[in-house]
């Protein structure tokens, strides 16, 4: 429940602080609740009784027990920061944990209780100690194989549908046997039960909707929209932020009749100025709006204690800043993240720019929109890294020689930027990637009018190679062996 403690001294909201919302597109089943204990799961999909579904290939919807786990390597760089600077990182890596539990709710309704189960379970004691408790009740060596690869992809999905394919993936032990190596944990065996109660169903149903991630009854499940919404409901809201100059990055939308829509911004404070709020552009937009004749409330607070505990660590890591950007960087983002504002988000990140080298790189926020079935709602992330500066040296070298080189590729001019920025292209060591995924490589800002005009920076995650791509026998991809 402490994920979802309430802001201290916050008084009781007209509205959901992470509301769910979550109608049943079948039965129009719907409630909207405050406490993560009160949440109410998306019902069952209500099969049509004559149908009969192709069975899942659970070849595709389980993960392998041998299927490997790689670390990554960053105590030395971390050791090679100042006193001031793992400070600095310390409490950047707060922020994006704090907001990465987000991506839970980004996921699938479910996710939350399967979280809140396994940190219960694997917190009360050793991974080793409950693996030994497990195989004395009779678990098989099989079995708490499956029952660990499981969770450990759960948590490195932070959901139960993988960050790159967005299909499900279920247990591969029978319910039976993983409830047993659950219940060996020395955590209160009570709540392990009703977590268990909560979500079991979900964690192994595979109807139809429930396989894949998508919009609209017969393509998936997602949770930036309510189960009721089609690809119509996101076009038209679409449309309407649009009117507004209003970004969708940080959005959800819930329709609650059949031309009425709630919009909801993702902030640490809850209200708009029509209710007492502070005035500014983004509570202005918080009130009903009338938008090709249909109904469209925008209310913000949505995750808001999340929200406001990243706007904490945030302030916490202001102290420690190297230089102005990094401090006004760190500013814009508490105010993004406070009063949901994409333009504040917008204004930190030129600021991140403009910081060259830094010795702790950082970017946080909504950034990719790759599992909104829309393509338009950006999905938390939050990073934090050293830089390895021998290979950030060669990377350099490339960049020097980015011009000429971009010149000799098979593609006219056209298909590049009207004017080459040069990027700042740096090497990094991954201390904390706050995320349902951890990449090798990302280019960001995603905004492209700043991409365009003012640059972009390229991160290459040193570690992540390594691990991924730099162990064992695997074959470097695209390099002949000649």
């Amino acid at each position: 429940k402490s994920l979802f403690a309430r802001v201290p001294d916050a008084p009781k909201r007209p509205h959901p602080i992470m509301a769910f919302g979550i109608i049943c597109a079948c039965c129009g089943e719907k409630r909207e609740a405050e406490d993560a204990d009160d949440m109410l799961l998306m019902c069952q999909m209500c099969e049509d009784p004559n149908a009969k579904p192709q069975p899942p290939d659970m070849s595709v919807h389980t993960i392998p027990a041998d299927t490997p786990v790689v670390c990554l390597e960053a105590a030395k760089a971390f050791a090679g920061l100042t006193p001031k600077e793992q400070a600095y990182a310390y409490h950047l890596s707060r922020a994006d944990w704090e907001g990465a539990k987000i991506c839970l709710m980004q996921t699938s309704p479910e996710s939350v209780h399967i979280f809140a189960l396994f940190q219960l379970t694997f917190s009360a004691q050793p991974v080793a100690d409950i693996v030994a408790a497990a195989k004395a009740k009779g678990v098989t060596d099989e079995e708490a194989a499956q029952a660990l690869i499981y969770a450990a992809s759960f948590y490195g999905n932070l959901g139960n549908y993988k960050s790159f394919g967005d299909t499900k993936f279920v247990p591969a032990l029978p319910p039976s046997r993983f409830r047993v190596f659950l219940s060996a944990s020395a955590a209160d065996a009570a709540k392990v039960d009703a977590l268990w109660e909560k979500c079991v169903v979900r964690m192994y149903s595979l109807p139809p909707r429930q396989r894949q991630m998508g919009l609209g009854a017969s393509k998936g499940i997602t949770t930036y929209f309510s189960a009721n919404c089609e690809e119509a409901d996101a076009d038209v809201a679409g449309r309407f932020l649009d009117s507004l100059n209003l970004s969708a990055y940080n959005t959800r939308l819930f329709k609650t009749a059949e031309a009425a829509y709630t919009v909801l911004l993702a902030s640490a404070e809850t209200s708009g100025a029509e209710s007492g709020g502070d005035s500014d552009a983004v509570s202005a937009l918080c009130r009903e709006h009338s938008f090709e004749g249909k109904t469209f409330t925008i209310r913000r607070g949505d995750y808001a204690p999340l929200m406001a505990r990243v706007c904490t660590a945030l302030g916490e890591a202001l102290p420690y800043a190297d230089n102005d950007d990094q401090k006004s960087m760190l500013e814009q983002y508490i105010v993004s993240f406070g009063k949901g504002s994409i333009e504040a988000h917008k204004q930190g990140s030129r600021h991140w720019i403009k910081d060259k080298g830094p010795a702790v790189e950082s970017y946080i926020g909504f950034i990719e929109s790759y599992r909104d079935p829309s393509g338009a709602r950006g999905e938390w992330e939050g990073f934090v890294a050293c830089v390895n500066r021998e290979v950030s040296r060669k990377f350099q070298a490339l960049v020097d020689g980015a011009e000429t080189m971009l010149a000799l590729f098979p593609w006219p001019k056209s298909f590049e930027k009207d004017k080459f920025l040069r990027p700042d292209f740096t090497a990094l060591e991954i201390l904390a990637f706050g995320s349902s995924g951890v990449p090798a490589g990302i280019n960001i800002p995603n905004y492209d009018d700043i991409r365009q005009s003012e640059g972009f920076k390229n991160v290459s995650l040193s570690n992540v190679l390594a691990a991924s791509y730099g162990s064992g026998d695997k074959p470097g991809p695209f390099i002949a062996e000649s």
